[in-house]
């Protein structure tokens, strides 16, 4: 079944970036919807953002116009771009299919926003 690999997660000022990227095991062509989901401590993961196949993205209030998700089905990529980062984005980030169990979670990486 292969493992999910995120990675580019650290520990950034308020107002910094950071670029995620998620690695996935196998082909996500058949994968519609992928997304990014977070959890921070002592709360329930959350779906962030998500991108079908076709290049349509949603995502959840707190992050518009802040966030970027993008995928690479050749490279078996997903990525999130983050920009003017606050202290409540501050969680473990993990990548994984939307709305279908295709894979386990993956090991996430840690984003830290200092205020």
């Amino acid at each position: 079944q292969g493992q999910l690999v995120e990675s580019g997660g650290g520990l950034v000022q308020a107002g910094g970036s950071l670029s995620l990227s998620c690695a996935t095991p196998r082909s996500i062509f058949s994968i519609n919807t992928m997304g990014w989901y977070r959890q921070a401590p002592g709360k329930q993961r959350e779906l962030v953002a998500s991108i079908t196949n076709r290049g349509n993205t949603e995502y959840v209030d707190s992050v518009k116009g802040r966030f970027a998700i993008s995928r690479d089905n050749s490279k078996k990529m997903v990525y999130l771009q983050m920009n003017s980062l606050k202290s409540e984005d501050t969680a473990v980030y993990y990548c994984n299919a939307v709305g279908i169990l295709a894979w386990d979670w993956g090991q996430g990486t840690q984003v830290t926003v200092s205020s």
